[in-house]
């Protein structure tokens, strides 16, 4: 196992450090905490509110930062049909969110991994019961800055030799010999998110499983300004992130075994992008969905996932999953 670097355990302090300067200038300014169509005031509180405290809202979402941009796009289609209900996301990570969820601290986790055993002893115990609804997919991308243009697919075998524990690679022709003599800086988010989970789980074989000498993120975005921003990089980052950062980024095939594959809502939706497609979720409890601003907008969220997905630029759910997820969503309203 790695040791965890030092900036991924003092990000999250950083964040709350933050958060309370940002909310006690918006107290000076005489500002409102409502913000029902983008960031703003609700995220500020959110983040600085104590982990035993439900901050004042409608409905409370915390978890993945991945799967926030799906459910802020949510919000934001929402928002023309009920302007007056506060939806407040946090983006605090997929592990943080499931503990805030599970101790009956939110009504909404998003997540970018299923819910895992220990989670839902936690939930069990706090006596939460809760309910999953895929709400898209992604598709994890390794991606490298425009001016890398000397690769164009790199396998399954290369990536774990990256990127396993006690990996001593540092150069590109470290990878391949026909790569050029030059260094290989690597980038990627912190260990507190399912992303890191699932690509070190996917690509190493074992959760939490990675090399710590990496330039480490708190968001995928700061994943893809960091990568973009260097002449000789490779990272992984959600799908989203890549598609707003295409700029300056360029997303290598993936060899699983059966040749390059690039990530697309084609290769996702049939299988064939294997190694790094993920269905992104969320979590809702079902004593929170008593309450009728709640049921309201995860209702709305389910039917409406498409546009979310097409907004926030992830891969819809495929056809068998939107049955799946039409089904579940009439259980949820015959209940």
């Amino acid at each position: 196992m790695n040791v965890l670097p030092s900036q991924a355990r003092t990000a999250p302090r950083a964040r709350a450090v933050a958060a309370v300067v940002l909310l006690a200038a918006a107290a000076l300014a005489g500002c409102g905490s409502d913000d029902s169509t983008g960031d703003g005031a609700e995220e500020a509180a959110a983040a600085a509110a104590p982990g035993d405290e439900k901050p004042a809202a409608d409905v409370v979402v915390d978890g993945s930062t991945t799967v926030a941009p799906l459910t802020k796009a949510a919000r934001k289609l929402y928002a023309k049909e009920q302007d007056g209900t506060r939806v407040q996301i946090s983006e605090n990570g997929t592990g943080a969110g499931f503990e805030r969820f599970c101790r009956g601290r939110t009504d909404i986790s998003d997540a970018s991994r299923p819910i895992k055993d220990a989670e839902k002893r936690s939930c069990a115990t706090w006596n939460v019961k809760f309910q999953e609804y895929p709400v898209a997919n992604d598709a994890v991308t390794v991606a490298v800055p425009r001016s890398v243009d000397w690769i164009d697919c790199i396998s399954v075998k290369n990536l774990k030799r990256i990127w396993e524990p006690g990996s001593e690679i540092k150069r590109w022709n470290q990878i391949d010999s026909e790569l050029p003599d030059k260094p290989l800086h690597l980038f990627g988010p912190g260990t507190e998110h399912g992303t890191f989970d699932f690509f070190t789980e996917t690509i190493n074989g074992e959760e939490k499983a990675s090399r710590a000498d990496y330039d480490i993120s708190d968001t995928g975005g700061q994943v893809a300004k960091a990568l973009g921003g260097d002449k000789v990089g490779l990272g992984y980052l959600p799908y989203t992130y890549y598609e707003q950062h295409r700029d300056t980024l360029r997303a290598l095939a993936v060899d699983s075994g059966d040749g390059c594959v690039s990530p697309s809502t084609r290769t996702v939706q049939n299988g064939t992008y294997a190694a790094l497609s993920r269905p992104l979720y969320i979590y809702t409890s079902d004593k929170s969905l008593k309450r009728d601003e709640v049921r309201q907008f995860v209702e709305f969220y389910l039917r409406h996932h498409a546009a979310a997905a097409k907004a926030a630029h992830y891969l819809p759910l495929s056809k068998k999953q939107a049955a799946e997820l039409k089904s579940g969503l009439a259980k949820m309203k015959d209940s």
